[in-house]
């Protein structure tokens, strides 16, 4: 797979404040990429260079094989942008919505009303075209925001907070739209969450925080970096777990919880104690812990 985003030394400051501080990444073609950071860690700002919004101090973009810089309207075809807050007109219906989103990029007629049946029906809103949009749900006008990124059919789609205040099913729905549109248009998905399960399906994950990088790699590398796994032991007693040499938790009556390093230790635990070990079970460390090791906060922000 090719790169399809490339960023290179980038930088950016809004007088005195560094936004972005010597921050480099690439994003493959067809991947779910993940961009974490806090409010203000330098994420909007990145974004909207990619997209052409803000011009970048130094460093170096190139989106699909372009500069943003040089090639405005071109790579604004190649993107596709679900914004935190929606862009759309409330007085407008989602039909009026959607097709002045179309016309941009001239897509008119038949090839409009195709393209208008597909989206109702993947994202599910064909029973509000003649509705307002300022009379929506939050979860409906979620739904009309993607499918005005959609609409032109990019090569990349940038999701920014996407699911924020969503019920559980609109989020499952968004979700399955996107692995859809990935698994059969081979589209790159570059995404900014606070949702850290959503963080760890992704393909890849990079972590900013104050401008600059802090740490990358897949879920996995990063899991077995930052965090450790957790063991819960059932059926056990006091006295048997203290045997173990850990600091074990008491979650309830004959049900205690520990930290281990890593999977290697579980084992040698497991093959050394098996007398204790007859009722547990193993689980690793999530992108929440993840993100609280390497930047003593969490994605709302508080430090712990």
């Amino acid at each position: 797979m090719k790169d399809i985003i490339q960023i290179e030394h980038l930088s950016k400051s809004f007088r005195e404040i560094e936004a972005v501080r010597d921050v480099s990444f690439r994003v493959r073609e067809g991947e779910l990429f993940a961009f974490l950071g806090v409010n203000g860690a330098g994420k909007s700002t990145t974004i909207n260079i990619m997209c052409g919004q803000l011009k970048k101090d130094g460093g170096k973009v190139v989106i699909d094989g372009g500069d943003p810089d040089r090639e405005p309207e071109r790579i604004k075809r190649e993107i596709g942008v679900v914004f935190q807050s929606s862009v759309l007109d409330g007085a407008l219906s989602v039909y009026d919505n959607l097709e002045s989103r179309a016309s941009l990029y001239s897509i008119c007629g038949a090839a409009f009303k195709e393209r208008l049946a597909e989206l109702a029906e993947a994202l599910e809103f064909k029973d509000l075209l003649k509705r307002a949009v300022g009379k929506l749900s939050g979860g409906q006008r979620r739904r009309i925001d993607i499918a005005r990124a959609l609409f032109h059919k990019p090569k990349i789609l940038i999701l920014d907070e996407p699911t924020t205040g969503l019920d559980p099913h609109t989020r499952k729905a968004i979700w399955k739209v996107i692995s859809d549109l990935r698994k059969n248009e081979n589209m790159t998905v570059f995404l900014t969450t606070h949702y850290m399960e959503e963080a760890a399906d992704a393909d890849y994950v990079v972590i900013i925080d104050s401008g600059k990088i802090a740490a990358e790699g897949t879920p996995y590398a990063l899991k077995n970096a930052y965090t450790g796994d957790y063991i819960t032991l059932y059926g056990a007693d006091e006295a048997a777990v203290g045997k173990l040499g850990v600091n074990a938790e008491r979650i309830n009556h004959g049900v205690f919880r520990f930290s281990v390093p890593n999977t290697a230790a579980a084992t040698e635990l497991i093959v050394k104690h098996p007398d204790i070990f007859y009722d547990y079970e193993i689980i690793k460390g999530k992108m929440d812990d993840v993100f609280l090791a390497v930047t003593g906060k969490t994605l709302t922000g508080e430090e712990r």
